[in-house]
């Protein structure tokens, strides 16, 4: 099969028949149901009409019986036990039955003064007479019987069995031969055991339901032939159309864009036409802005690894990349999450359905991941990700390379305090600032005395954890806005703000007491103390760079001279005194 207009007419076939056939199984059970639900109704409405004329005979008996019941002659005939007397009461009234005592269901009796004297019972004889009268009201191919202890006893099949049914409820029985549907009433109470039963012939319902077969096989097999036309002509028309969509298809796959296809009427086919000439049309045009948009994208990535490699701040670099990540993948949102939680989001990261993780971590360095967020990616959006993401990792680590070296190169690295560098810069942004605002800077000088001393006899490893002890007090003893830093040699600096010289040579003092009363362990177990000397020297009193570290130096050499182990103040800031 594999022409698609024979698929195509198979189908239909298909799905045509699978849907009839169901139908006319479903139409063939609901009518022979019908059938017999109408018989049944029939029967069951014949039943109740049989069970009525019987109880208005029984009636009519009762009747009779309790009228006779009244007459003088046999209350008296039963008084007197007269039996002469009853026999010809009896013979007056055929069918009678009279008896001294009380009698039994059915019968009426003969009292006086509150004594039973007899009974009276009028029968009903259930014979072929009385069917026949009950039988009146049915249809002419209905038939009735009476039945007791299983046998019929008036009416069709008498003397024959009638198979048990429950009563009340219609089913199939075969009677003297022939099949019946049949209904039964329960069995009564006068005369006891008694049971009606109305039957109809199993052939009449049969012959009702061939004929409505044959008027249902009839409409399906015109409803066929009629769809086969339909189904074959659609098909032929579906086939040409698709054929001339197919052809036009593989011009424009081989590179022909001007090829179009005919356009014939107003329907679906017509607008399909429509629309691929269109897409023909737009095609080549789409296909230069592609390239265009490419060519931009290529442009956008390289750009943004060029300002990826020209700054050093970390938490720019980081929230460029994930900006940038959301807009070129057209993420919902996206998210960079550091080692201690979210460092930067864009968008909104929780919306979508799927996500996709960037690691950014190069060699030992681990800046944690970069998460987008959206309904769907495909493989461009993932390898653009990716691209952005290995050129952040690269531009972080520069960073952070970077930052190492600037701190090297602003950091002593045997103190760990500000080297010279960076107290001289940090002087010279706190005198800019107390001159614009009309603030205090001081500068203190500090110098170990006798250091060579410890050099020259534990050795320079000795005198390193010298420096280090005194560049930890000076570090404690400072405030978080100040600068201690290590100036050269064991000379060190201090750079405090919005302080003039007496708050300075305060600081001064408490960093001499602290240097004194602290003992530093040398290798050989001996303990060692040293002191050291400060000179102060304060802005505004020396308002120039040079002259303030000129004023603090001459300070420093005036406590050296002075025997060491002591703050001096210099003249420029107040009069000259020796702490």
């Amino acid at each position: 099969m594999g022409s698609f207009k024979l698929k195509l007419v198979t189908w239909f076939a298909l799905l045509a028949l699978l849907p009839l056939a169901v139908a006319f199984y479903g139409y063939d059970s609901l009518t022979r149901r019908s059938e017999t639900g109408r018989a049944d109704a029939a029967i069951e409405a014949g039943l109740r009409g049989v069970v009525a004329a019987y109880a208005a005979q029984l009636d009519a008996a009762t009747a009779r019986a309790r009228q006779l019941a009244g007459d003088p002659e046999l209350q008296q005939a039963l008084r007197r036990h007269n039996t002469r007397a009853l026999a010809k009461i009896a013979a007056a009234h055929p069918g009678a039955r009279l008896g001294f005592g009380a009698g039994g269901t059915g019968s009426v009796s003969v009292a006086d003064r509150g004594q039973v004297l007899g009974s009276v019972t009028v029968p009903v004889p259930v014979d072929a007479r009385l069917v026949r009268a009950l039988d009146a009201g049915l249809a002419p191919s209905t038939a009735l019987v009476a039945v007791r202890s299983g046998r019929i006893v008036a009416g069709v099949g008498r003397g024959g069995r009638l198979p048990t049914l429950e009563p009340g409820r219609a089913a199939r029985v075969r009677v003297a031969g022939s099949d019946y549907r049949g209904l039964q009433t329960a069995p009564l109470s006068r005369p006891a055991g008694l049971v009606f039963a109305v039957l109809i012939p199993q052939s009449s319902i049969d012959a009702a339901s061939r004929s409505s077969e044959e008027k249902l096989f009839s409409a399906l097999l015109a409803s066929l032939v009629l769809f086969g036309v339909v189904t074959y002509l659609l098909g032929r028309s579906v086939v040409r159309t698709l054929r001339r969509l197919a052809e036009a298809a593989n011009a424009i796959a081989h590179g022909r864009l001007g090829e179009r296809v005919e356009v014939r009427g107003r329907d679906e086919f017509a607008e399909l036409g429509t629309a691929f000439n269109h897409m023909a049309a737009q095609l080549e045009q789409r296909l230069a802005e592609l390239e265009t948009e490419r060519s931009r994208m290529r442009d956008a990535t390289a750009r943004f690894g060029e300002a990826l490699a020209a700054t050093h701040d970390e938490g720019q670099l980081v929230r460029i990349v994930v900006e940038s990540a959301v807009e070129s993948t057209g993420a919902t949102g996206g998210v960079v999450i550091g080692l201690h939680g979210e460092v930067a989001r864009a968008g909104d990261p929780n919306a979508g359905t799927e996500r996709i993780a960037f690691p950014l971590r190069v060699g030992s360095s681990d800046f944690g991941q970069l998460v987008l967020a959206s309904n769907t990616f495909d493989a461009e959006q993932v390898e653009t990700a990716a691209s952005l993401a290995a050129q952040v990792v690269v531009a972080l680590e520069n960073a952070r390379l970077h930052r190492l070296v600037e701190q090297q190169a602003m950091v002593d690295s045997l103190t760990g305090l500000a080297n010279r560098r960076r107290v001289e810069d940090s002087l010279r942004s706190e005198l800019a600032r107390a001159a614009r605002y009309d603030d205090e800077v001081c500068v203190v000088f500090a110098d170990l005395d006798y250091f060579k001393r410890v050099n020259d006899r534990y050795g320079h490893a000795a005198g390193d954890d010298v420096l280090k002890a005194f560049a930890v007090t000076l570090h404690e003893t400072v405030r978080e806005s100040d600068v201690a830093g290590r100036w050269g040699g064991e000379e060190f600096a201090l750079v405090l703000t919005g302080t003039g010289s007496s708050g300075g040579a305060r600081l001064a003092e408490r960093a001499r007491t602290a240097i004194e009363a602290c003992a530093v362990r040398m290798p050989g177990g001996d303990e060692v103390t040293v002191t050291a000397s400060f000179g102060v020297a304060s802005y505004p009193e020396c308002p120039e760079l040079g002259e303030l570290l000129a004023a603090a130096d001459a300070a420093l050499y005036e406590a050296k001279r002075a025997g060491r182990n002591r703050v001096v103040v210099s003249p420029e800031s107040v009069a000259p005194k020796i702490v």
